[in-house]
């Protein structure tokens, strides 16, 4: 389900109606998160980082309802809900698209993510279902641990769905660091939306064991 949003009376207005207007209105912020506690959980107990760091992902953007409103012409409708659509391995080190539907409860999650990468590995793809908008594009490049990153995106019309990455984790003394990067359309978000979206995130990874009541493994 998707509302519209009346513009006129939108307190993001003239954010709007600046950004907007820009040939790039994206703005990206990269920082490096602490994962130390979901790193040491997920290894105890056989659990998968990568479905971990992803569901916590995808649930903080449906928590804040600016990584949910999207642009479409000359509307902005914010959606009930958002889904992740992730990059996977594929052979020949190509990769694919991976779109799921986001469950909050992690075991439910965790499987129907299984079942995307197991369908997109025998039959990988690079196609975006058109029109669709209540989505958001998640890469993870285990093979760097980048300090930025820029993401390609439609500019005719410019598309306002949101960007997300991490890298490779790293070890800092005792502590696990995650580099990790937030792209979104700036007449939707500004850089208070995107603290909300690190604070959030890390408060969420920093307590493995309530995300994880009842799992018991990589369902």
């Amino acid at each position: 389900m998707t509302k519209i949003i009346n513009i006129d009376n939108w307190q993001r207005k003239r954010q709007y109606e600046f950004f907007r207007q820009l040939d790039y209105p994206h703005f990206n912020i990269c920082t490096n998160l602490d994962i130390s506690k979901a790193h040491q959980y997920t290894r105890e107990k056989g659990i998968s980082l990568f479905k971990t760091i992803l569901y916590v992902t995808i649930k903080t953007a449906n928590d804040i309802p600016e990584f949910r409103c999207r642009i479409r012409e000359d509307q902005v409708v914010e959606h009930d809900i958002v889904h992740p659509s992730f990059t996977v391995s594929v052979e020949n080190d190509q990769f694919s698209f991976c779109t799921v539907n986001y469950d909050e409860n992690v075991e439910k999650f965790f499987a129907i993510v299984n079942k995307g990468i197991e369908r997109v590995k025998q039959h990988p793809l690079l196609i975006d279902e058109p029109g669709r908008d209540d989505l958001v594009y998640i890469s993870c490049l285990p093979w760097i641990s980048f300090t930025g990153i820029m993401h390609p995106i439609h500019m005719h019309p410019v598309d306002s769905v949101p960007r997300i990455a991490w890298g490779k984790y790293i070890h800092e003394g005792n502590s696990v660091k995650l580099p990790y990067a937030l792209q979104a359309h700036h007449a939707l978000a500004d850089g208070f939306h995107a603290g909300k979206f690190f604070n959030l995130f890390q408060e969420m990874i920093n307590q493995p064991e309530l995300l994880f009541k009842t799992n018991q493994g990589d369902k």
